[in-house]
């Protein structure tokens, strides 16, 4: 019988992360990442193909000791990440150092732990960019800063990496509990369907590592479609 799969979906508790679990629960056993047991213990009653796997990413020791348990991992989608936005001449050092922490710092580590697990099974690391990592905005230099950074990571772990296929997936702005802090900074009115919707995004990880083994989708790029 074959074994079935495993997936480590980071940032599982809520958005994106969320659907991403979902999507893939049916074909893959699912290990929710997140910091939130509780709301992963939750999440995990939905999905019975799926189990809470709470660690604080930025905690390296954590990780190692979570990671540690793993030696065989199908496929890894980084879907954790924090969105503090600012101008160059406001933005302290401790936001830049806080967006690039998270969604840099602790997808590299994550990896290069799970590395011998993604080998073993000819794996697939995709990770949830933005589109602020393709085009940086007036106000979001320290976010859109670590999102160019995080799309190189991808590119060199790619070239590095022969066994391994990488997918980064630039969404637009997607209809979620961040969306909804980043417009009420931005001091507009919410409108959910201007918004891509989470399960939108969770359609392209799953094409993208749903691929067939000749096909290696290396970027792919969602915005909401006008109505």
């Amino acid at each position: 019988m074959t074994e079935t799969p495993i997936a480590l979906v980071t940032g599982a508790s809520r958005g994106i992360g969320a659907a991403v679990a979902h999507v893939l629960e049916p074909s893959y056993r699912v290990l929710l990442g997140g910091r939130d047991a509780d709301a992963l213990a939750k999440r995990a009653e939905e999905l019975p193909g799926a189990r809470p796997w709470p660690v604080d990413l930025t905690d390296f020791e954590a990780l190692g000791r979570a990671t540690a348990e793993i030696d065989r991992l199908d496929v890894l989608v980084h879907c954790a990440g924090v969105a503090e936005l600012g101008t160059v001449e406001r933005s302290a050092p401790s936001v830049w150092r806080r967006n690039l922490e998270v969604n840099l710092v602790a997808v590299v580590e994550l990896t290069r732990r799970l590395l011998p697990a993604l080998r073993a099974a000819h794996g697939h690391v995709v990770v949830i960019n933005s589109g602020q990592g393709l085009s940086a905005r007036e106000g979001w230099g320290p976010y859109a800063a670590s999102k160019f950074a995080v799309r190189a990571f991808a590119d060199v772990l790619r070239a590095e990496e022969n066994t391994i296929r990488v997918t980064s997936i630039f969404p637009g702005r997607t209809d979620t509990e961040m969306q909804r802090e980043l417009i009420a900074h931005e001091g507009r009115e919410y409108a959910p369907g201007d918004y891509l919707r989470p399960d939108s995004v969770a359609a392209a990880v799953l094409a993208a590592v749903s691929a067939t083994p000749d096909a290696h989708l290396t970027e792919l790029v969602i915005r909401p479609n006008p109505h």
